[in-house]
């Protein structure tokens, strides 16, 4: 058991320090490289040759005249330390900018994450309880038919009626203006109000897709014997319902649960800019559109370590929560 977590656990940081890497090469293969643009508009704004050099050095960590060997030991050292070097459009700390997005970012996918969740599982258990009737076949319809729009094209129809035509709710941004950033009722319900179109966005589509997941497996459950033999027991519906059948049915959504987390922090590039809501992804669009190569790399770094995080604590815990599968087993699995 401990050598199952130890090789699990190296494996994370093997994974990081390849994404690191591939970061890093990925980046010096886009046109141009990742110092033409950004010395010759240090020149254009009159700063000396001969200190170009070094102020590209101090933005991205990086010393443009070593080997490219030499750079990447610069670019591995300063991340270790946790420094990713400073935003050239923005002018502060890559650190800076990501702690501010990404509590945004965060509230967004772990919200919408749990509430198709919630509603997926709540519909796909009565869908298997009335499988066949009337609402099993409209809910599936509808399912079937919100799969097939991608969140984005839902994100504009809502950002269209509800913002723009009706005015209910912001058009973009995380946070009023004119609400003070401390913590306090009038900043919760702004960003509150602000966060609700790309929430909502996110959770239709994808909703269906786990009311369809779980119904079917809640229809397999209730085929086993064990459900029958609870039946011939005399034990109540909700007891059948609760103990044995959602339980586990369940189970298998579990480890997508944790993973969708992670791939929808990749979503976000899209969604937030759908909504200029200033998250991860928002940056991630900003910091390509300016060539801002050391916030580019550290918005990509930072959602991929996330997606192999989920996969890591999906990977250690679901074995605890289902004790039919030993972590031996599931690591000869893989």
């Amino acid at each position: 058991m401990v050598n199952y977590y130890v090789r699990r656990t190296a494996r994370v940081f093997v994974t990081i320090f390849l994404v690191a890497s591939l970061t890093f090469g990925l980046v010096r293969l886009l046109p141009g490289g990742p110092f033409t643009l950004l010395r010759a508009q240090l020149l254009r704004q009159g700063v000396p040759a001969d200190e170009v050099d070094a102020r590209i050095a101090n933005l991205q960590n990086i010393r443009p005249d070593e080997p490219l060997w030499m750079q990447y030991i610069d670019y591995m050292t300063a991340l270790v330390q946790g420094n990713l070097g400073e935003s050239i459009s923005l002018g502060e700390p890559v650190v800076s900018v990501l702690a501010r997005a990404a509590p945004w970012t965060v509230f967004v996918v772990l919200v919408s994450t749990i509430l198709v969740f919630v509603v997926g599982i709540f519909l796909g258990s009565l869908q298997a309880y009335w499988e066949g009737g009337r609402f099993d076949q409209l809910v599936t319809g509808v399912s079937i038919s919100m799969m097939s729009l991608p969140f984005y094209v839902v994100a504009v129809l809502l950002l269209y009626v509800f913002a723009y035509q009706f005015g209910w709710l912001p058009t973009a941004g995380t946070i009023s203006n004119s609400v003070d950033r401390s913590l306090s009722v009038p900043f919760v319900v702004s960003a509150l109000k602000h966060s609700i179109l790309p929430i909502v966005s996110y959770t239709l589509g994808a909703a269906g897709g786990q009311a369809l997941a779980m119904r079917g497996n809640s229809i397999q459950v209730l085929g086993n014997d064990y459900v029958q033999v609870a039946r011939l027991r005399g034990l109540s519906d909700g007891r059948i319902a609760t103990r044995y059948v959602a339980r586990n049915a369940i189970l298998p959504l579990y480890t997508g649960f944790l993973l969708l987390l992670g791939f929808r922090l990749g979503g976000t590039v899209i969604l937030e800019q759908i909504f200029s809501y200033t998250g991860l992804g928002y940056y991630m669009i900003t910091a390509l559109n300016a060539n801002d190569y050391p916030l580019m790399m550290g918005t990509f770094l930072v959602i991929t370590v996330a997606l192999v995080i989920g996969v890591y604590v999906a990977d250690l815990t679901y074995s605890r929560i289902d004790p039919r599968i030993s972590a031996g087993e599931s690591d000869e699995a893989y």
